[in-house]
């Protein structure tokens, strides 16, 4: 099974230095950015199944880099973390799409909570777009199931023409593809 990749972005060293070996003990792959800069250029660069980025830094704070992981992939978790953490600094990362926020220092047992339940919620997310790319269609008379808004393989089965209508408003004509036309003449 492939390691969850995992990014730290904090201008403490000794904050990315302890989260590291933490985690890497936990087995995850760690990448480390001593500043937002150096996160955002990791970012753009690497594949990463998290950030974990501190809020408040010199330059390209933690908010750039929330920023910038969520316009990479919007669905990237991105746990902030802080020692100056107030209500105010709270909202504005949850609002920017963090998906958890953490007062420094933290319990690392804690942090790797967080982690799990967050790099959990990720996969899940993958797997349901996977899913919502597969239109299903029957095998045997090629009826549409339209799951829209239900549950999954709780739609309605319709034939192609009013599923096409129904989804794109497309107006179909029928007639023959030469192949066909061709055997329908064999067949007079």
């Amino acid at each position: 099974m492939e390691k969850n990749s995992i990014l730290i972005v904090d201008d403490e060293p000794i904050i990315l230095k302890t989260i590291n070996k933490e985690l890497k003990a936990d087995g995850y792959k760690v990448s480390m950015a001593a500043n937002g800069e150096k996160g955002i250029a990791l970012l753009n660069h690497n594949r990463f199944d998290l950030v974990v980025t501190d809020l408040m830094m010199e330059g390209v704070d933690g908010l750039e880099v929330l920023k910038e992981s969520k316009k990479i992939d919007s669905d990237l978790p991105v746990i902030i973390l802080t020692g100056h953490g107030d209500i105010r600094s709270a909202i504005a990362a949850l609002r920017l799409g963090a998906d958890d926020y953490l007062l420094k220092p933290c319990d690392m047992e804690e942090l790797l909570f967080r982690i799990s339940g967050c790099l959990e919620k990720y996969a899940m997310r993958k797997k349901i777009k996977i899913y919502e790319k597969i239109l299903p269609v029957c095998s045997v008379c090629k009826k549409i199931r339209d799951d829209t808004n239900q549950e999954p393989g709780k739609g309605t089965w319709m034939p192609i023409e009013q599923y096409l209508m129904h989804k794109g408003g497309v107006q179909l004509s029928h007639g023959y593809c030469k192949e066909c036309y061709d055997a329908a003449i064999k067949d007079l």
